[in-house]
């Protein structure tokens, strides 16, 4: 699978700031920003999926980032939501600190190779401290979308 970021991530699934104070209503918040743009066709089975997953291992992966994730039916094709939170939320991140950018994968269950992929590129992107920064201080989600546009095609043409 050949793709970039801008493939999967539409700007309108982008919640800066996100409105939710905790990690539950977080990943709920962004499964609508994905409903909204039609990539969730059931977001109630949506959002228990990536809740049950989030039960058996935090996705907070640390230095202020999750990446929560999950697999579903109601899911029609490979999607992205992002959200930055006003002020950051407690995750469970491995490093015992507070989340400042989520950034929610859902694929159909069929697509298992493409959920690895994308899983690969975006923490690609988030390794670069700089890119993290840029991002984690967008002032919209349009600033945030350039941002990664920009990181991701820096890796592309790598």
């Amino acid at each position: 699978m050949n793709f970039s970021i801008a493939d999967i991530l539409d700007p309108k699934a982008i919640r800066v700031p996100l409105l939710a104070t905790d990690r539950r209503g977080a990943l709920e918040e962004l499964v609508d920003a994905l409903a909204s743009i039609g990539a969730v066709t059931d977001p109630e089975l949506f959002k228990k999926s990536v809740w049950e997953r989030e039960q058996q291992r935090s996705t907070g992966i640390g230095e202020g980032l999750a990446i929560p994730h999950g697999k579903c039916a109601s899911i029609l094709r490979p999607a992205i939501a992002i959200g930055r939170p006003s002020v950051p939320i407690e995750f469970g991140a491995i490093d015992r600190r507070p989340v400042r950018l989520i950034v929610l994968l859902a694929s159909p269950p069929d697509k298992i190779t493409e959920h690895i992929q994308v899983l690969h590129r975006v923490s690609r992107i988030f390794s670069n401290i700089a890119t993290r920064e840029r991002v984690c201080l967008a002032p919209d989600a349009a600033t945030l979308f350039e941002e990664l546009r920009i990181a991701d095609s820096a890796i592309v043409e790598r």
